[in-house]
């Protein structure tokens, strides 16, 4: 059980810090697709002096999965990243958090992890508490560009979903890390594609640009997207996919303090619920994958 609660709590700490992602594109002058390039790139260097014993002793197939879940993450985060132009960050915060409607139902079908009672009670808490904490925040976007933006995030939510269920099997053998560096090698040609195509390959220009870059490789990448990729060897897709529903209480608690953004009481309570919808959903008994150690 103490085991347990530690695992959740790691995913915590990973929801955590991917919700410093929309902050650190939004600080970027790079435009929506570099950002994510220079984010995967980043995050490779760093990563490769840990992994590179490591990924020599990795099976064949298990190479061809984590690199075409890199495809699935380089989706995500081309859709994510570009929804910010076109729809607001409450909305687009909202939207890519709807992980669950995608993982719940596949889970079920690839790895028949069927969803109790507690879990969908809790799932629907949660969604409640999103409601109620973005409420004010959130509207459906006038205009066809936001109802464009709204879209793209949705649509970044099934993509990082199907990540995360392409690469949950995989932590049977083989550890958070390499899957983390594989999968990024498997991004890197689909950012680098798709970002001369749409945009041009760009640069940072200075000092500050690069520090907002790095901050985004290892806080949202390494740190948020490594932790998270760790405890799916820890805990099931289908609890996993319904603490990712959190990231908006940490986004709200990171712009009270670093853009003065107050908590109105309103969104407390809406915070308050999803946390409770959460522990709720952690009452299921479904069983994680064995992980590698």
């Amino acid at each position: 059980m103490m085991k347990s609660n530690i695992n959740i709590l790691l995913a915590f700490l990973a929801v955590m810090s991917l919700a410093t992602g929309g902050i650190f594109v939004k600080l970027s002058s790079l435009s929506p697709i570099n950002t994510a390039l220079y984010r995967i790139l980043f995050s490779l260097i760093f990563l490769f002096p840990f992994v590179y014993k490591k990924i020599q002793t990795i099976d064949r197939k298990s190479w061809i999965i984590i690199l075409f879940s890199g495809v699935f993450l380089a989706i995500d985060l081309i859709l994510w990243n570009t929804s910010f132009q076109f729809t607001s960050v409450a909305n687009a915060n909202l939207f890519v958090n709807l992980v669950p409607f995608t993982t719940v139902p596949l889970s079920y079908f690839l790895f028949k992890e069927k969803p109790g009672r507690n879990f969908l009670t809790g799932l629907s808490i949660s969604v409640i508490g999103i409601v109620v904490l973005m409420w004010g925040k959130f509207s459906l976007s006038g205009g066809g560009s936001g109802y464009k933006g709204d879209l793209l995030a949705f649509l970044a939510s099934v993509f990082y979903g199907l990540f995360l269920l392409s690469v949950y099997k995989v932590r049977l053998k083989v550890d958070a890390a390499s899957i983390m560096f594989i999968s990024g090698l498997g991004s890197i040609p689909v950012l680098f594609l798709t970002a001369g195509m749409f945009e041009g390959i760009m640069y940072p220009q200075t000092f500050r640009e690069v520090g907002i870059l790095l901050g985004l490789a290892l806080c949202s990448q390494i740190l948020g997207q490594g932790l998270l990729s760790y405890c799916l060897g820890k805990i099931s897709i289908l609890l996993s996919s319904v603490i990712i529903l959190s990231q908006p209480v940490f986004a709200a608690i990171y712009a009270y303090f670093l853009f003065s953004e107050t908590l109105t009481i309103k969104e407390i309570l809406g915070i308050i619920i999803i946390l409770a919808g959460v522990y709720r959903a952690k009452q299921i008994p479904a069983k994680p994958v064995s992980s590698y150690e």
